[in-house]
Formats: C-alpha cells, structure tokens, sequence
C-alpha cells in the first residue's frame, strides 16, 4: 500500500492524534473530481438573452430548451445537445420553474456537462453551466487523465506543505511540537482523516495497467476502482492475488430502461463485484478534465456502486491504464389525495420534544403525532400497499389500498435497530405502540463502564427509535412546508400523484452497529431510498445516544435536502468536494441551529452532548461575536480547513450571520411551522406569513414569511434550488439574494449583503486556483455594493 503523507507528518505526532482521536475516527470516503475553469453561474436577468418570442413564453420548459439550443457554441452545433431532465419541476410557491438538462455530444453523455436554468413569467431568470465548450470529440478519445487519483494527492500534500510553512511562519518559527494542541486538533487530525479516506491507494502492477482491455467491457475499470474504494486490506491483497478469477466471477446484463426515459442509452448492471451489497450500474461518458486554461474529454466508465458504508458515483477511465476522475460518496459524514383509513387516533411519542437539542436542555414529554395533512397527508404510520416494502402482514392493519401500522414504520420514515450493521431493514426489531399508538418508554441509563456499557445502551433501544422516528418525521413535515416537496425530490414511499420519484422513504437505522462517535446519511438519485445511520458514542460513561441529539439527527437529514435541491432530484453528484461539499455539512449545521435557537439569542456548538465537548466537534462555537467565531472567507486558506466538515463549518457561521440580520430587522418568530392548512386546503397567513398579496389578473403572489429566522429558512431552501450544480460559496450566495429577489421584490438585497459582507463574502470576494480539496487563495470582501452603502 501507498499512503502519500508528507515528511511533516512526524511518526511520535501522529500517533498521539491517534491514540488521542481513535474513537472519532471515520469510515473511509472517496471524494474528490475536476474544478471546471470555465463554469459559470448568472444571476443577472439584464444579461441574459430573453428574445424567445411570445410562444416560448408560455411554456418555460421549451424557453429553456430554446435557450439551451442557443448557448451551444456554433463549432459544436452539429455535435452536441442538450437534453432536458425529467426531474425538472415548477415550484408551488414561488412559481419558478427550475429546469435541468444534461449535455450529450455524438450521443454520449457528458457526465458532468450540467445546466440548470430558471424561469418565471417568461423571463430566464438565472442559470448555471458546466457543460463542455471545446473541440467535437473524433470518435472515442484516448487521453492519458491529468488527475487520476494520485494526482489529486499529490496536489493534497503539496498543498499541505505549502500551508504548514505558513503556519509555521504565523507562529514565528516555533516548531510543531510547540503548538502540539492547537496542530494536532485543527490540522493534523482533518488531515489524516483525509489522507486515510482518500488518498490510501494502491500502486497496481504493471500487468494489470498495461492490458489492453475490451472497450465495452467495464470490468477492470470496475474492479480497479473497487481496490481504491474498499477500507479492507487483507480484501485489497486477495483481490491482486486472484484478481482474474474476481474478473471472471462478475456477470452482468443490459437494462436499456435506465437513466430516467430521457436518453434511453443502456446501463449495464454487474453482479458479484467484491464489496458491494447490490449490482453495480455501469454507462460509458465523457467527462471534462482541465488541461491549463482548457478542458479535455476522456471517456469513462461512469459506476454506481452500493457498499456496505458508501454509495459512490464514480467515473473511471475507459482505456487501460484505468484511473479514477471523479468519485462521488451519495453518504454524507456529522394535490391528488389518497383514500385514508381513520386510525382512533394520532400516536403519541415520549420524547425530547422539538426545539429541545439534546438531555442536557431539558426532559422527555409525552407529544403527539404532528397532524400536518399537507405534508404527511397519511400520518405517520400509514402507506399504501402498493408501495409498502414489507411483504408479511405481521404488525399490521389494514383494509383496501392503505395500512395502518402500530410501529416505527410510515410513508415518511422506517426507523429501527441495526446493531449488526447491515444494509438490510426490513426485518429489524421496532417498537409497537399498540392499538393505541402510544410510544412511551424508559430511559434511565445506569453508570456501568467496561464492555458492558454497550450493553446498557441498548437496553433504552425502544425510546431511541421512538426519538428517531419522531425527529426524522417532524423534519420531513417542516422541511415540506418550506418547498422540499415531492416535485423537488423528498422522501416518501407515495408521493400523492403530486411529482417526482417515489419509494424513496428514509431508512433510519438507531444504534447502527456499522460504527461509533459519528453518523451519516446517503442520498441516491430520487425514487431511491435514503438511509440514515445514527451512532453510538462513547465519549462519556453511560454511552451516549446520537439519536437523542437533535442537532445530530437535522444534520444528517439536511444532506438529503441540500442534495436533491442542489443540480435537481436526479442528480447526487452536485456536492461531491471542495467548497460545494463544504456547504453540504454547512447547511446541516445552520439549520439544526436555527431549529433548536429562541428569541433570547445565544451562540451554539454542535454536537456538544454527544461528543461529551462543551465547544462541541467545530473549530469554533456558532456566534455573532467576531472574537467568539473569527471565521471569513478568507479562512479557508488556513491550515485544516480542507475538509468538507471544516469548510462547512465557515459557510454555516456566515449563514448564521446573515440570519440574524434579517432577525434585527424583521423580529423572530418562536416557531418555524407554519399554519396548518384548512379542510379546502388554503393555508392561513396567522402571524406567520405577511397578508397575502394578488397579481393583476388575480392569482396569489408566493407566501413570504414575516420573521427574520422563518425569512432566512426559506431564502435558504429556494437558493439551493437556483444555484448551479457543484457551486461555490460566491455562487450560493448570488442564489440566496436571488431567491429574495423573486420573493420579496429585493426589499433585503442589502440586509443580506451586510451580513455577508461582514464575513468577507462581499461583491469583490473571489478565488485564485480553486482545487478539489478546498484550496486556492481567497480574497476577502467587507465592503457592499454601491448601491448599499
């Protein structure tokens, strides 16, 4: 094996980070691809050609398509296209049509060829683009890849090197071993957990590098990939020492049904590949490599590979020798009603309630079933049969299309034990909450240290499950309330013929024995499931329940949302790495904050309780307090701030700045549902919406929330609807203070530039030689535009 660490990397160092971390040490993940040069993201509606015509106009898929036909460069007009997504949606509120289309040139998909184009009334209102500008590919191309796997590490270490001597610089050449806490804890342990997920590879032999391989067979591409992705050694060596036997055990067949209807291209799907837990989708591609200031083709093997732990998106080279370009992990680390059968009555949960983050914040109450029948429509415990995945009729009840169920098991969420850490679920242990549906449970966890704490743990199985459940639930239902509908991508069993891809249900594994001190989330394209893995920690004596810390659970889910939205419902490989990974985990962390934050403001960590860490698992508390969170933009620059967590935590805290802004100025609402909705559907305005304004001809404008923190939830939600695929920080924010443009008119433009602006986001903030870690050099901006000033 071949681990490239950089000489700074001292042996006595790093196994004090060891030996001092191990128990929050995480599983392995690829992530890493491209930075494309010549994206870009506009917001402008001024700049962006509008002459359509009046037909146009009335259908914004076939403006957008006219658009798209436009933009080609004429020296491809002959070879490329772009075909319009079926994922693409009209959002209920805004009235913006959000239409994605995919690049194919000579017929081929261009894999990370996206384009994303907004529309409202007639008007292209925004759009971001990555697809391929260059010559026509002649035939299949044969490069040699610039950034195959070693490369990017290569860049990794060197980027190391170069920002350690800086550090080293800022402490007036002391040695490391001098600041041994503040090194180890911000930029030793970020970065060997990133060198141990990514960047521990094999050299493969030359026989294996220099056959020359069938085009239309993607079993070495495969097999190669799958020795740089699975965690096990002892796995890496028997699959070099039988690798042909491994080649020759894989079988596969051609499903020409896959890819959504839109391309009809077929998808090969290989069975018995090491490692997997389901056939892996293999479709040959094009992807974009830069080469300098331009970008080359290389054709690949673009693979969906399901693991135990992962679940990647990956593109490997075609031809020998096979290298990987771009890997994605879709696991993310820290109305048409339907008839309803009347239950007696809503469940109850004893609970940590909603708003209450952790044990620490407060006790258990007896809560009922959110009632919301716009968002779960069914309840909690109910779906159709025809979408239920469980085939026995143990536990349940029901009569014609519906079941009623009695335990942990709704359209919305399958919660249950998953102690041996497996992928299955369906047989899990839940708890049954009787006839009656009441979930009410002890949880008394006694001080036993030693194996036995473990033990002890589990033995409150019942209450964790019934806190998971209830959790995952409300974030579903509030979640909807603010656009993550099914048109956009949400997760539900049965979608009540209102859009999108159904038979997507989270999958809520509570004490998931796969692992510790952590948790995580995989999001798959839409209509596939998402599946939620909490963990013990044992950071304190008794072991601590993930499941219990709200904040924990709201991350997690957020991946899913930030996911879907972000590039559109069938696309998950939009957050892959770098600042747009970064935002990923940010995203999770500001809204589990806004969640659990009140009218008496106070500055929050994250993962306090769990973790057993007054400051929690960032580099610093979440404040508005410049000293107490020093964060800018410009601190992505800094030593430790490559990995996705680090970088996310920046976004997050500028998020949290911009929020209160708007809180100064428009108050805070105490809770961020909104009114439910009456028996005709109509969703009152109660002190939560501004009085609901009409256009000319009479139809509704959107709802818009009146509170400053409801405000920044929703401008939130839509921005990661408007913005590009793989956005940058300077991208996402040019979505947000769009999405209040089309909101409110831009009555906030300025509020939320001011925000931005005082953590270096300003309109002259940019980036030098963005990389797929998260490097380059940045540039701080606190000033606003002239127009705010």
């Amino acid at each position: 094996m071949k681990l490239l660490l950089v000489p700074l990397l001292l042996a006595g160092l790093s196994a004090t980070s060891v030996a001092a971390h191990d128990s929050v040490r995480s599983r392995k993940s690829l992530g890493f691809g491209p930075v494309h040069p010549h994206a870009v993201f506009h917001s402008d509606p001024s700049g962006i050609p509008q002459n359509f015509g009046s037909f146009h106009a009335k259908n914004p898929f076939q403006l957008a398509q006219s658009f798209a036909d436009g933009i080609i460069p004429p020296h491809l007009d002959d070879a490329s296209t772009f075909v319009l997504r079926k994922d693409s949606y009209t959002d209920r509120n805004t009235g913006v049509t959000h239409v994605y289309f995919r690049q194919f040139l000579n017929g081929l998909e261009v894999a990370d060829g996206d384009l994303n184009v907004n529309v409202k009334d007639g008007i292209i209102l925004s759009y971001g683009n990555s697809a391929y500008q260059g010559d026509a590919p002649d035939g299949n191309p044969v490069r040699t890849s610039t950034h195959p796997h070693s490369d990017y590490c290569s860049q990794l270490a060197n980027e190391f090197d170069a920002r350690n001597t800086h550090y080293k610089r800022q402490l007036g050449g002391q040695t490391i071993i001098d600041g041994l806490d503040f090194y180890r804890d911000t930029i030793l342990r970020p970065l060997e957990h990133m060198f141990e997920s990514s960047c521990t590879f094999t050299d493969l032999p030359d026989r294996f590098l220099s056959k020359d391989h069938k085009l239309e067979d993607p079993r070495h591409a495969l097999l190669q990939f799958m020795i740089a992705a699975t965690p096990e050694e002892h796995m890496v060596q028997d699959i070099l020492s039988k690798y042909d036997d491994y080649i020759n055990e894989m079988s596969s067949y051609m499903d020409t049904h896959f890819v959504g209807g839109e391309t009809h291209l077929p998808v090969e799907l290989i069975s018995n590949v090491p490692e997997t837990v389901n056939p892996v989708k293999a479709r040959l591609a094009y992807i974009q490599v830069p080469d300098g200031d331009s970008t080359h083709l290389d054709l690949v093997w673009k693979f969906e590979v399901e693991m135990k732990d992962n679940w990647y998106e990956a593109a490997v080279s075609a031809h020998a020798p096979h290298k990987i370009i771009s890997v994605v992990d879709w696991a993310s680390d820290a109305y048409a009603p339907i008839p309803r059968k009347e239950r007696p009555g809503l469940a109850t949960y004893n609970v940590f309630k909603w708003g209450i983050n952790d044990p620490s914040e407060g006790d258990r109450s007896i809560e009922a079933e959110y009632n919301d029948k716009l968002a779960s429509p069914l309840g909690w415990h109910s779906l159709p049969v025809a979408n239920d995945p469980y085939s026995g009729d143990k536990s349940f009840a029901y009569s014609s299309s519906i079941r009623n169920t009695t335990v942990t098991w709704g359209n919305n969420v399958f919660a249950h034990e998953n102690w041996d850490g497996r992928n299955s679920y369906i047989g899990n242990y839940r708890p049954d909450g009787g006839e009656s549906l009441e979930f009410d449970y002890v949880y008394d966890p006694k001080l036993i240290p030693g194996e036995d704490a473990l033990e002890e743990a589990r033995k409150y199985i019942n209450t964790t499950i019934t806190q998971l459940f209830y959790t995952t639930n409300m974030v579903h239902d509030l979640y909807y309330r603010y656009g993550f509908d099914e048109a956009s991508g949400n997760f539900q069993q049965h979608n009540f013929g209102r859009g999108g891809e159904e038979n997507d249900g989270v999958i809520a594994n509570a004490q998931d024995g796969s692992g510790f001190n952590n948790a995580n989330f995989m999001t798959p394209p839409d209509g596939q499931n998402g599946r939620c893995r909490m963990y013990i920690w044992k950071t304190a004596t008794p072991y601590r329940d993930g499941d219990l810390e709200a904040g924990i659970v709201i991350h997690e889910l957020t991946h899913g949302m930030s996911t879907r939205l972000t590039g559109g419902p069938a696309n998950s490989g939009c957050l892959g790495w770098g600042e747009s990974g970064g935002m990923g985990e940010g995203w999770g962390d500001f809204l589990a904050t806004t969640i659990r934050s009140t009218s008496n403001y106070s500055d929050y960590s994250m993962g306090a309780w769990a973790a057993n860490r007054e400051n929690g698992i960032r580099n610093y508390v979440y404040s508005t307090n410049i000293t107490v969170n020093p964060s800018t933009y410009k601190t992505l620059d800094k030593p430790g701030y490559w990995g996705v967590h680090a970088i996310g935590e920046v976004w997050a805290e500028v998020l949290w700045v911009v929020s209160n802004k708007l809180i100064e100025k428009h108050g805070f609402s105490d809770t961020l549902f909104p009114p439910l909705a009456e028996e005709d559907g109509t969703i009152p305005a109660g002190d939560f919406y501004r009085p609901r304004e009409h256009e000319a001809d009479g139809s509704p404008k959107p709802l818009i929330p009146k509170h400053g923190n409801t405000l920044i939830f929703q401008l939130v939600v839509n921005g990661m609807k408007l913005q590009p695929c793989r956005p940058s920080f300077l991208e996402a924010r040019d979505a947000i203070i769009q999405a209040d443009e089309i909101l409110t008119g831009g009555e906030n433009r300025c509020t939320l530039w001011e925000g931005f602006s005082v953590r270096g986001l300003g309109p002259d903030a940019r980036v030098d030689g963005r990389t797929p870690w998260g490097g380059g050099i940045r540039t701080d901006d606190f000033e606003l535009p002239e127009a705010c000033q």
